[in-house]
């Protein structure tokens, strides 16, 4: 698919912001689950409540001179209009699409990144809810705001029914984690979702995130400075190793998966593991073509290192457009675009040819 006789660009890994306003998609008796937001004044700081819980903060409202300061200090660019980062102009979010040079915008959760309930009947109705959202986001934007749904856990009946409405309008992802509880992304438990993510053509994206309240408690030491990398970030790459040494690939063979927002530096240590682990000299040269797996590369990623491992046809590149923290920036398409360690076909590739193999995207 062209746009003016000219590959569509994709940006894999972008996001939305989950709002008071996000909820109003509760519907009857479910209403009784609607979320609510609470505020440490002191700190300038709101927390979700969910489930009876406070299940993480929620994104500061910044404003754009705020984010202009915190781009400058990091040395790369956040700045985005509120009202486009929470969906209540999604013209100005497709607006937004036209100045960062990209075509169309795969958006995915903020507020899933840890479990959002401990019950199932909980969960499958803020599910429900923020799939419905998506499905009127995808509406209004024409096409060009595209969706990972995200699915009860605990209750697999309602996760596929919630994915065959997600594909109907506009999805082209399950969001899976990591860890769910005490399960691993390639247990059995989950096949169910998988098989129906292959007859839908809906890929996995495993973003980064975590579902296990134990290991997230003991990846964040008191005195540990390094954010999510330990509990976010390094579970994703733990898991995309376990994939590629599982059973699944192989009983799912048309199943694609996205490893999204860890960056693509640990692909070769992860595929050089693996052909080392599996004890089999017929193991893949490259497991990520083999098996379908497409991983979102940073604009600071040493791109001839990791190509060497990945090959030109399983990385993608995002902007996490939303976010503020390490794996943000916004005109990353723009920068990619200029980075002279890449040919150009390669370039093509990581912009257009594999984000739309991966997502489905015609």
């Amino acid at each position: 698919m062209a746009q003016n006789g000219r590959p569509l660009v994709v940006d894999a890994d972008a996001h939305v912001i989950e709002t008071e306003r996000t909820w109003d998609y509760l519907e009857g008796s479910d209403k009784k689950f609607r979320p609510v937001l609470f505020g440490a004044r002191e700190e300038d700081k709101q927390y979700w409540v969910l489930d009876g819980k406070i299940r993480g903060a929620r994104f500061a409202t910044l404003s754009e001179q705020q984010l202009d300061e915190l781009s400058g200090k990091a040395g790369r660019r956040f700045t985005t209009p509120q009202a486009s980062r929470e969906l209540d102009d999604v013209d100005l979010r497709v607006a937004q699409l036209d100045e960062l040079g990209v075509d169309v915008q795969v958006m995915h959760n903020t507020l899933w990144i840890e479990r959002v309930a401990d019950r199932a009947d909980a969960e499958t109705a803020l599910c429900l809810a923020w799939n419905r959202w998506m499905a009127d986001v995808w509406k209004a934007g024409r096409g060009r705001l595209r969706w990972s749904c995200v699915v009860p856990a605990m209750a697999l009946n309602e996760a596929l029914e919630q994915m065959r409405f997600a594909r109907e309008h506009g999805a082209v992802a399950v969001c899976m984690r990591p860890f769910e509880g005490d399960r691993h992304l390639v247990d059995p438990y989950f096949y169910p979702v998988f098989e129906l993510a292959s007859e839908l053509d809906l890929a996995i994206g495993v973003h980064i995130a975590n579902g296990s309240a134990g290991l997230i408690s003991h990846f964040r030491p008191r005195y540990d400075k390094t954010g999510g990398f330990a509990p976010f970030r390094v579970p994703t790459v733990v898991t995309c190793l376990s994939l590629i040494m599982s059973e699944v690939p192989r009983v799912f063979p048309d199943l694609r998966w996205g490893f999204i927002e860890s960056s693509a530096q640990w692909v070769p240590w992860i595929v050089n593991e693996a052909k080392r682990r599996s004890g089999n000299a017929d193991y893949p040269d490259n497991p990520l073509k083999e098996y379908n797996v497409y991983v979102t590369a940073q604009t600071d990623d040493d791109f001839p290192f990791v190509l060497k491992y990945a090959g030109e046809d399983n990385l993608v590149i995002g902007t996490d457009y939303g976010h503020t923290d390490s794996s943000s920036e916004v005109d990353a398409i723009t920068k990619f675009k200029a980075d002279p360690t890449v040919e150009d076909e390669a370039r093509r590739k990581i912009l257009s040819d594999n984000p739309m193999a991966l997502y489905g995207i015609a």
